[in-house]
């Protein structure tokens, strides 16, 4: 568990992050939401210890990550937005290092090590140097660090970043994981359609002060339902068969049904077009509410 009580953090006379108070709880995803310079990445560092907070605390587990930075540390597991490693190193070695600060003897931690890197899909790259990998391996290779000594909180400060479609499945099934271990899970993203797919909250983040916690009963209820339809044969007669779920506009190359009842099921709506010898290749309910809600409310 994360508490943040009033965390403040100021560079000379800036103030990057104003009287912050936050509760992250075990066994729930927290999203974390605010334009570039909104203070993200300022709260994550603070709560890695990697900077210390001009007013406030910070609690990892019940220690204070200023007066026990040891142990509040040693519950912490961070995957930052620039990895930054030692470019000639191999990860199984570094990996096994790391280890060593969690106090994990070494036949332990080669298992440990050889484990996570399979689960992240980079086990074939494990007697490359680090500098031959690329963005996304460099990303994976970050997630298996934060890993490697099983801490019960993890900060992903924009992880998905740079990650290819599978990359982006992969960290998000991986995020549910250590939340059903009852882990505690902070993720800080732009990518808003993927805050909302994995986060039980989203704590909204304006000029360092907090503006709004949505809950996951407010990002259900938010604004309306879209179902998007791709159709290899339209014709004139398809808005007939489409009309009877909601408003129906097309754009891009794709139907919206706008104002679609909560209820309705996508596969009702794929089978009344199949059976009205319609071809679909995609249909899909989508949101949009979360990104006009996160706008408005930084604007």
């Amino acid at each position: 568990m994360i508490n943040l009580r009033e965390f403040s953090k100021s560079y000379n006379k800036f103030m990057a992050v104003s009287n912050l108070t936050l509760e992250i709880k075990n066994g729930e995803i927290m999203g974390f939401a605010g334009l570039n310079g909104a203070g993200k990445t300022t709260t994550i560092r603070a709560i890695s210890g990697l900077i210390f907070p001009t007013g406030g605390s910070i609690e990892v587990d019940g220690h204070n990550i200023v007066n026990d930075k040891v142990m509040a540390s040693m519950q912490i597991g961070l995957v930052p937005e620039f990895p930054n490693f030692e470019l000639d190193a191999k990860p199984l070695q570094l990996l096994k290092y790391y280890a060593g600060f969690y106090g994990i003897n070494s036949a332990d931690a080669e298992k440990r090590a050889i484990e996570l890197l399979k689960k992240l899909g980079i086990y074939q790259y494990a007697d490359k140097k680090l500098k031959m990998y690329s963005q996304g391996m460099k990303k994976r290779f970050s997630i298996a660090s934060a890993l490697i000594g099983n801490p019960n909180n993890y900060l992903f400060d924009e992880t998905l970043n740079g990650l290819d479609p599978q990359g982006v499945k992969d960290v998000r099934d991986l995020m549910l994981s250590l939340k059903k271990e009852g882990k505690c899970v902070f993720l800080s993203s732009h990518i808003l359609t993927e805050l909302q797919n994995v986060a039980d909250r989203i704590a909204i983040i304006k000029q360092g002060r907090l503006i709004k916690i949505l809950e996951r009963d407010d990002l259900a209820n938010l604004g309306n339902t879209v179902i998007k339809i791709g159709i290899r044969n339209p014709d004139n007669n398809i808005n007939s068969v489409l009309k009877g779920y909601g408003d129906v506009i097309f754009e891009n190359s794709f139907y919206f049904i706008r104002n679609a009842s909560k209820n309705l099921d996508t596969s009702e709506v794929n089978s009344e077009l199949v059976k009205s010898g319609y071809r679909v290749f995609y249909i899909s309910r989508e949101s949009e509410a979360l990104e006009e809600y996160f706008l408005k409310a930084v604007n």
